[in-house]
């Protein structure tokens, strides 16, 4: 089955960087894979942060655009966040998801989260 491994994230200061990876293994053979991260704060709800979707595009939300990039690597099915110009309030707990598309005309995917890693930006 699906399984999401997280690892880099920890702390920095405000207007440094730090790097996240999220790595597929399992259950992907000839599927489609979208890969996400969240984020959460306690008390609040998962936001989205970025995206890098089947397709090759990439999507970011509006409070990390032109600090955080995301790449693929396809052949791992794992990406890369790099998190530039970090700032306190992007201080939280980030989260990969991983949205497979296995069968032809499959038009909602399944997702599969990781445990999440902790990112504190002061």
């Amino acid at each position: 089955h699906v399984q999401l491994v997280e690892s880099g994230g920890g702390s920095a200061y405000a207007g440094g960087s730090l790097r996240l990876s999220c790595a597929v293994s399992g259950g992907t053979r000839g599927c489609g894979v979208d890969m996400s991260c969240y984020r959460q704060t306690p008390g609040q709800e998962r936001e989205f942060v970025p995206a890098h979707l089947r397709n090759g595009t990439a999507r970011y939300a509006n409070a990390v655009k032109a600090r955080f990039t995301i790449a693929r690597d396809n052949a791992k099915i794992m990406v890369n966040l790099n998190m530039n110009t970090l700032k306190p309030e992007d201080t939280a707990m980030y989260y990969c998801k991983a949205t497979t598309f296995c069968w032809a005309g499959q038009a909602v995917g399944e997702d599969y989260w990781g445990p999440g890693t902790q990112v504190t930006v002061s």
